[in-house]
């Protein structure tokens, strides 16, 4: 049935959005057909559509689970790209996992699922 799910994110600036996905978050970027961008790493794929609308992505993110988010922090961090409430912890729900802000204003959170830690 379902396999897998694509996050469709706003972008503000194509340029910008390369830049920040390919410099910042090591994603491989694959194409730009007229401002809608497709991105991927390690088996995840984002996409992005273009808007004027700086609210937009102020109201959207979306939640990527991943393995060894110790070190995924560390590297990410280290950029300067953690969102100031966004550190790293053990949420309620049995994930740990940290946020980030791109350059869009998109919220992206990384969390590892730790109820069998």
């Amino acid at each position: 049935m379902l396999k897998f799910a694509t996050p469709i994110l706003a972008s503000l600036n194509s340029e910008q959005t390369i830049k920040f996905y390919t410099e910042k978050l090591g994603f491989t970027f694959h194409s730009d057909w007229d401002g809608y961008l497709i991105f991927s790493k390690d088996g995840i794929m984002l996409h992005f559509w273009p808007t004027d609308d700086p609210a937009i992505p102020k109201s959207t993110g979306c939640y990527i689970n991943v393995s060894e988010v110790d070190q995924l922090y560390a590297v990410y961090e280290a950029l300067g790209v953690i969102h100031p409430n966004g550190q790293l912890k053990d949420m309620e729900w049995e994930m740990r996992q940290f946020s980030i802000l791109d350059n869009n204003g998109n919220i992206i959170h990384f969390g590892e699922d730790i109820s069998t830690n």
